[in-house]
């Protein structure tokens, strides 16, 4: 069986692999957060020494970070994204008979809904097998700013209808996920992890009181997080006297600018 051939299959066995591999082998900072029999969570959390500018430009690239193994036609290179609203993460069939001749088709893997460079990219869509059963997801890499680089935050919401339990699916299109994200960390030099304080020496010393952050003007909010970075990524606490962002579990309501 050629590379090209029948990839329904490859990603359905790439799910049910990995569906098995998912509750032994997962990765610490991805989860199944929640769910249900009408749909399910994932999150993941990385964190890398790049700028939040230089992930943002990487993202927006999956043909160079996104796994050939979990396409139709077999490479990533023929993925884009068009990072606008109602822009299209789509992918080229090309001709098996040349490359020069006109495409077979195309896929529409997700819309995009919401653009904030270099913050938020929010898509909808199913991903994959999911595609051919009643469910959609809103997919969302946040990315925060943090001392030693970027923690890039993704979420895949899904809900709906599937022939098979929502459980079931759920473990397999996490592993999927992981290693999408696994992919684009390795592009970006590794992940990394920022230091906790360490633990039984005393207090740190606190930072002089900041001053009282400026209000954000008139229609304008903070987005809020998608949900808590794991432990051994979070940062630091706050100082005293200074405040700390309260993040929002699950699928938050879609953001406005900052």
């Amino acid at each position: 069986m050629t590379k090209e051939a029948f990839p329904a299959i490859r990603w359905a066995l790439a799910i049910a692999g990995a569906a098995a591999l998912s509750f032994t082998a997962g990765p610490a900072a991805a989860k199944v957060a929640q769910v249900s029999d009408s749909g399910f969570v994932i999150q993941h959390a990385q964190m890398v020494a790049a700028s939040p500018a230089e992930v943002w430009q990487l993202l927006l690239r999956p043909a160079k970070w996104w796994d050939s193994d979990h396409t139709w036609s077999g490479d990533a290179a023929n993925l884009t994204i068009d990072p606008r609203a109602g822009g299209c993460f789509c992918e080229l069939l090309p001709s098996k008979d040349s490359p020069r001749a006109a495409p077979r088709g195309t896929v529409e893997h997700m819309r995009v809904v919401y653009v904030e460079e270099p913050r938020v990219l929010r898509m909808v869509g199913a991903l994959g097998p999911l595609q051919g059963d009643a469910v959609t997801g809103t997919l969302t890499f946040q990315l925060k700013p943090a001392e030693k680089g970027t923690a890039i935050m993704m979420e895949y919401v899904v809900g709906g209808f599937l022939r098979v339990p929502m459980a079931q699916m759920s473990g397999g299109v996490d592993g999927v996920l992981a290693q999408q994200l696994a992919g684009l960390v390795a592009r970006l030099g590794g992940a990394v992890a920022i230091d906790a304080p360490a633990k039984g020496k005393g207090k740190a010393k606190s930072a002089p009181a900041a001053e009282p952050a400026a209000e954000a003007p008139v229609g304008e909010a903070p987005v809020p997080d998608l949900f808590d970075l794991p432990a051994e990524n979070a940062p630091a606490d706050a100082p005293d006297g200074e405040p700390t962002e309260q993040p929002v579990q699950g699928n938050p309501n879609l953001p406005s600018g900052r």
